[in-house]
C-alpha cells in the first residue's frame, strides 16, 4: 500500500530491495534512504553496475556459468582437463572450489537443486544439458559437488541413476564437508580434502 509521506519513486525502490534474498521491507527501507543521504555518486555507481549486469552478463553455452564471454574463460582454458566436469549448484559454489586452486577441471551448474516440495524439478535445472555433455563430449568424469544437504543429496541420487547408463565414471566429494551446509561456505581447506577424498558411486 502507497504511503502519501514517501515518494513512489522511493517506494518502489525499497519494495525492488525487498524482494532481494535476505532483504525485507525494514532492510529495503534502509537501503534506499541511505542511498538518498547524499549518496548520489554511489546511487550512480550501483546504477551502472546493475546496468551492465543486465546487459553484459550471460550464461555460458557450455557449463551454464555467468559469463561475459562464451564460452566462459574456465572452458576456453586450453590448460584445464575438458574430460571432467564437476556438476556444482551454484555459480557460488564454483567459485569456492575454485578458491581451493586444486580442481583443474571443468564445470556444470545446474542452477539449483531437486526439491519437489518447493516445485523444483528436473527440467527446472540444467540435467537434460549435463546428460548432453556427457553423451556428446569425452568424459572420463562427473564429480558430483552438491551440497551436503537433504536436496544436495537427492539431486546428486538422482544425476547417478541418469547418468550411470551413459557409462561414465561418477565421483561426489568426499565428505570432509559439513552435512546441511553448503559449499559457499567452506573453507580452502575442507575443500581440498573434499576433493581428495571423492568416492565413486
Amino acid at each position: 500500500m502507497a504511503n502519501a509521506a514517501i515518494p513512489p519513486s522511493v517506494t518502489e525502490l525499497i519494495q525492488t530491495f525487498a524482494e532481494l534474498p535476505g532483504i525485507g521491507p525494514k532492510t529495503g527501507s534502509r537501503l534506499a534512504f541511505f542511498l538518498l543521504r547524499g549518496k548520489s555518486e554511489l546511487a550512480m555507481r550501483l546504477a551502472e553496475a546493475l546496468k551492465g549486469l543486465v546487459e553484459k552478463t550471460r550464461f555460458c553455452s557450455k557449463c551454464y556459468n555467468v559469463t561475459e564471454d562464451d564460452p566462459c574463460p574456465i572452458c576456453a582454458d586450453p590448460t584445464r582437463d575438458q574430460s571432467i566436469v564437476c556438476v556444482v549448484e551454484e555459480p557460488m559454489d564454483l567459485l569456492s572450489l575454485e578458491r581451493t586452486e586444486n580442481y583443474r577441471g571443468v564445470y556444470h551448474v545446474l542452477h539449483g537443486a531437486l526439491s519437489p516440495l518447493e516445485g523444483i524439478f528436473a527440467e527446472d535445472l540444467r540435467i537434460a544439458e549435463l546428460e548432453k555433455r556427457v553423451r556428446e563430449d569425452e568424459l572420463k568424469e562427473v564429480l558430483l559437488a552438491t551440497n551436503p544437504t537433504s536436496e544436495g543429496d537427492y539431486t546428486a541420487a538422482y544425476l547417478v541413476q541418469r547418468l550411470k547408463p551413459l557409462g561414465v565414471r561418477i565421483t561426489r566429494l568426499g565428505r570432509g564437508l559439513p552435512v546441511g551446509g553448503d559449499l559457499e561456505y567452506a573453507d580452502a581447506v575442507t575443500l581440498t580434502r573434499a576433493l581428495e577424498s571423492r568416492q565413486e558411486l
